[in-house]
């Protein structure tokens, strides 16, 4: 997937002239957390989020920095909060020079950008114009919307069996002595791991293989200092059930 396949192409924008309040109460009529900010000949200039609205005057919720500290960044810092905690306009508290993509930026790429420059949105640009903006919530749409994708016809019982032993075989954490069944659908797995963290691990890898219905947990933890096993959680409840029915009975 690319930018262009789940970027948001009607887009909601104010120029840096527009009041803060009548950019706030865009944000809040259309349901958005962000804007792109343009200048009078449309071209992306900034963005103007709701971290923007943070550090303001008129809620009290200016900046406080220690004398220390004010000494050691100097004034120019200073200038900087009197104007985003106090400006009237959007050109004045907004974040300037944002992060851009094209259309065709792939999905991977969007994601590493977001995490590393700390940012929900990124503005999609051709030829210097934008046309497009992705959010987070567009990559959580691209996650749901995997659900409608065509059923593979090769998910087998069979097929799953092999593509779970493929994802799992190699990885450092995969559990020691593997056994995964299935039948309809319904995966069994058993094993032995070292950290607790290799079960959800082994989880997660066979709920991924196409096909797979339901995942039962048969791991068992055992500790590498002491001999100390663990049975799963479900081998647990499932044993107790056992043991009061033999009670009762």
């Amino acid at each position: 997937m690319r930018a262009h396949q789940i970027m948001a192409r009607h887009l909601v924008t104010v120029e840096t002239e527009t009041s803060i309040v009548d950019a706030a109460k865009l944000m809040m009529d259309h349901h958005i957390s962000g804007l792109p900010v343009v200048d009078a000949a449309g071209r992306l200039v900034g963005i103007l989020s709701e971290s923007d609205f943070l550090r303001r005057s008129e809620i009290g919720t200016q900046r406080r920095r220690g004398r220390w500290l004010r000494l050691l960044l100097g004034s120019g810092y200073a200038a900087a909060d009197f104007v985003h905690e106090r400006g009237r306009k959007v050109g004045e508290i907004m974040s300037s020079d944002p992060v851009t993509v094209t259309e065709e930026t792939p999905l991977p790429d969007l994601v590493d950008l977001m995490e590393k420059k700390g940012v929900k949105r990124l503005p999609v640009m051709r030829d210097g114009r934008l046309v497009g903006l992705v959010t987070r919530a567009d990559l959580l749409r691209a996650v749901a919307s995997i659900a409608h994708q065509i059923p593979d016809p090769t998910a087998d019982d069979n097929h799953i069996h092999d593509r779970i032993v493929r994802a799992l075989d190699g990885a450092n954490w995969c559990p020691l002595g593997l056994q995964v069944s299935v039948r309809n659908g319904v995966v069994h797995l058993r094993g032995v791991i070292m950290d607790e963290r290799a079960r959800q691990a082994a989880i997660v890898a066979a709920e991924n293989a196409a096909g797979v219905k339901e995942v039962h947990d048969h791991l068992c933890y055992v500790d590498t200092y002491s001999g100390f096993y663990i049975q799963s959680a479900e081998d647990e409840r499932a044993g107790a059930v056992k043991a009061e029915k033999e009670t009762a009975g």
